[in-house]
């Protein structure tokens, strides 16, 4: 489906989705922006719509952006008019007039568009002044929350990225080059409920990947994981992505680090970096500070490692043994039905459940973390294959009920 965004440019109206329903937009010119041209002119960028309209995006921070970032922006933005397509070489905003009281439509793959030529200029930008300016280590964790953690407990100038994608889920074929990431993003679109806004998650990843290229050669990379699939997974991820980098590269694996220092036997053990608090964290950095950096042998290990992983389809992935082990993706379809009959058991009759009761019930009986949103999916699965009866719009977990048939 084609979804269009509307921008009105208007000194009389505030420019708010929640304003522009007390706008006369009938009375207004309303256009679709096509784009055809770009320019940067400081920390301006200049996008040429047919036939002579210039769309001027101001970037006020280092930061790279997402298209929800972009869609907020957009209502500080202004619109000029110039008097042909080959005067956009030599046009510079300020020295012109910003059209009031027009109407323009977007539709959301130009949006999209818009969004990674805003990110390219961006990253050169960044690129630069990290060559120049970057004085402390950089940290890479699989978990948004694990680096919120780790921000606060490291402190400046460390940096963290963090990578927010579940690598324990979908497939990893290519995954180091576009074309595997895009198979990767149209799977999990096609599959999984992650209830983000169209590019949302591809923006994201796409970020990362740059943060990650942005590392300049002389700066030392602490990549953070746990014993699990998600953070093993990615590890080997990482340490291809730096295969061409010369930087030394230290791992912490805070599962190992975890028994270590935990002297309480009566503590449960911990197997994701995201279990763990800013000071555990900080504890482990500051420790382990002098360990040696992974050494080469090693790096081209974890390398040939992670091509076996990106010639595989399997999308679902579990640590077994020590080990990144692929399994059917209905692995856990009988702890589903299971769990849904210990539920109607204990109400008696064969009722609908809501999917997140369901959902956090399967979650407390696992021994292992899963992602909540791929077990959904084989929820769904179950559905449209017949076990399941359904009661609502499956739209997401908390839209629908399910029973045993």
């Amino acid at each position: 489906m084609r979804i269009l965004f509307f921008l009105l440019f208007s000194a009389k109206c505030l420019l708010k989705r929640e304003s522009m329903s007390r706008c006369h937009l009938n009375k207004l010119r309303k256009t679709e922006l096509i784009f055809i041209k770009t320019k940067v002119n400081d920390s301006f960028i200049y996008f040429l719509a047919e036939p002579n309209i210039v769309f001027v995006y101001h970037i006020e921070t280092p930061q790279y952006v997402t298209i929800l970032d972009f869609m907020d922006g957009l209502y500080k933005c202004e619109t000029f008019e110039i008097n042909h397509e080959d005067d956009f070489g030599a046009f510079d905003h300020r020295e012109s007039q910003p059209i009031e009281g027009r109407g323009y439509f977007i539709n959301q793959d130009s949006m999209n568009e818009m969004v990674e030529e805003i990110n390219k200029h961006i990253q050169k930008v960044r690129q630069v002044k990290d060559q120049e300016n970057h004085l402390g280590a950089v940290h890479i964790v699989t978990s948004e929350s694990a680096a919120g953690s780790l921000r606060f407990g490291l402190k400046k100038p460390n940096t963290v990225i963090g990578f927010s994608d579940s690598f324990s889920i979908g497939p990893l074929w290519k995954l180091d080059e576009k074309a595997g990431q895009s198979f990767r993003t149209e799977w999990l679109a096609e599959n999984i409920n992650y209830e983000n806004d169209d590019y949302e998650y591809e923006n994201k990843v796409s970020n990362t990947l740059r943060e990650i290229e942005d590392i300049a050669n002389h700066i030392p990379i602490y990549i953070w994981y746990g014993n699990n699939a998600n953070e093993q997974t990615a590890l080997r991820f990482y340490l291809y992505l730096f295969r061409d980098k010369t930087n030394e590269i230290f791992l912490v694996n805070t599962t190992e680090l975890y028994e270590r220092y935990n002297t309480s036997i009566e503590e449960p053990p911990i197997f994701y970096t995201s279990q763990m608090d800013s000071e555990i964290l900080r504890t482990f950095y500051v420790s382990n500070k002098d360990n040696r950096p992974l050494a080469d042998n090693k790096r081209r290990q974890f390398h040939r490692e992670w091509e076996k992983l990106a010639q595989t389809k399997d999308v679902l992935r579990l640590w077994i043994d020590d080990k990144i082990q692929g399994v059917p993706e209905s692995y856990y379809d009988p702890l589903i039905l299971e769990t849904l009959e210990k539920l109607h058991d204990q109400q008696g009759t064969k009722d609908f459940i809501k999917t997140g009761n369901v959902l956090g019930e399967i979650v407390d009986r696992m021994d292992v973390r899963i992602d909540i949103f791929f077990l959904e999916y084989r929820i769904r699965y179950l559905v449209y294959s017949g076990a399941l009866g359904l009661k609502g719009i499956p739209k997401s977990m908390r839209h629908y009920s399910v029973k045993l048939r």
